[in-house]
């Protein structure tokens, strides 16, 4: 799972997915990352301005509101229950997804550099 490694909301959803997912299926890197740079690139999205955390599976991107709702596949309790939500038409999903992606500095606020994982989740985060 990629995210914007300097954005308060999307690190709360990498706590989040951390204290949820207990098979530690997904593992993260921030898109400022080089790692995140390089597959940004591979994959032609932004390599800045970041509006969608990033879910690559299988080689396959899932962006905004897929990706959210696949990750939820990797969570315990009722999380994956989400992917119900597959039925709601994606453009509509992808624009919830925009307004909160639009205004999550204003809403949440911004880090100034990228988190740095803690020892005990550095098996988490990926790097190259």
């Amino acid at each position: 799972m990629l995210f914007d490694g300097v954005c308060n909301l999307c690190n709360g959803a990498v706590n989040f997915v951390i204290d949820r997912d207990k098979d530690q299926q997904i593992k993260f890197a921030s898109l400022q990352s080089k790692l995140g740079q390089q597959i940004s690139e591979v994959y032609k999205l932004p390599s800045e301005d970041f509006q969608s955390m990033i879910l690559l599976k299988s080689g396959k991107i899932y962006l905004r509101s897929n990706a959210a709702l696949e990750v939820s596949r990797y969570l315990t309790g009722g999380w994956p229950l989400f992917l119900g939500f597959k039925i709601v038409p994606r453009f509509l999903r992808d624009w919830i997804y925009r307004v909160i992606s639009d205004n999550r500095y204003r809403w949440f606020g911004k880090k100034d550099q990228c988190r740095i994982p803690t020892p005990e989740l550095k098996n988490r985060f990926l790097s190259v």
